[in-house]
């Protein structure tokens, strides 16, 4: 079974390593410093846990392990426009993300039914004509299960260690 191997590294100057291994050797890794040393690592295991509780092996991990640059996934966009099911995982992530910074501020969990008003808001915002993805709450609830134990993970992880997870492409 193919993987694309995943090392978050917490260094001692308090930045973290992003890098992902694909089978051939080649790598990709950014470092990430500050507020993206925070933000950062909570967002790539939340795709991590989007991507492989839902099934999505053709997203940001996905791409990656094909030959994505994580330049690619930004603007100018050198590959052109993410893939629709790459989008879809955004928004999720992004709503995941989102839904995660207000819990910090003493907001409340979204509701399967909140995250579709804001999808269909999103959708509707930016001309897209296809329908947004949807979830039900029982599959919120897995996503949230496979992220929290994630974060879990991460935050027990002392500088100077890595965080490593395989992301399987043989699906």
């Amino acid at each position: 079974m193919s993987s694309l191997r995943i090392a978050l590294t917490r260094r001692v100057d308090g930045t973290v390593v992003f890098r992902c291994t694909r089978d051939d050797g080649t790598a990709v890794w950014q470092v990430h410093e500050r507020a993206n040393a925070r933000f950062f690592p909570a967002h790539d295991l939340t795709h991590f846990a989007v991507e492989t509780t839902l099934g999505y092996g053709d997203a940001f991990y996905g791409l990656t392990a094909a030959g994505w640059a994580l330049t690619d996934f930004g603007s100018p966009w050198p590959r052109g426009p993410l893939p629709p099911r790459a989008l879809e995982v955004e928004l999720i992530v992004g709503f995941l993300d989102r839904e995660r910074m207000d819990l910090a501020a003493g907001g409340a969990l979204w509701t399967a039914a909140d995250f579709a008003t804001q999808a269909a808001a999103y959708y509707a915002e930016h001309g897209r004509r296809e329908a947004p993805p949807l979830l039900d709450d029982p599959a919120l609830e897995r996503v949230r299960a496979a992220r929290d134990a994630l974060l879990a993970r991460w935050a027990a992880v002392p500088a100077g260690d890595s965080l490593t997870l395989d992301f399987p492409l043989d699906r």
